[in-house]
């Protein structure tokens, strides 16, 4: 753990709002508040969590992994 206030505190976080910023945000025009978190969750569920592979995951999705056991 980094001290108080330094970036590496929510580097995950700040990892997953960048990707979700590139992959989803910037390519689509939100119409309106309850189209937005739709469509994030749509996002998260259906493609980050099931089929985006991820590096720290040795290239695996999320399920994927947890599945391997």
């Amino acid at each position: 753990m980094s001290r108080k206030a330094d970036c590496w505190d929510y580097a995950v976080a700040e990892s997953f709002f960048g990707t979700l910023k590139q992959e989803l945000v910037f390519r689509i025009k939100l119409q309106s508040r309850t189209a937005t978190r739709t469509a994030i969750f749509e996002y998260m569920e259906g493609y980050y969590n099931s089929r985006r592979r991820h590096s720290t995951l040795g290239f695996l999705s999320p399920i994927d992994f947890e599945g391997r056991n």
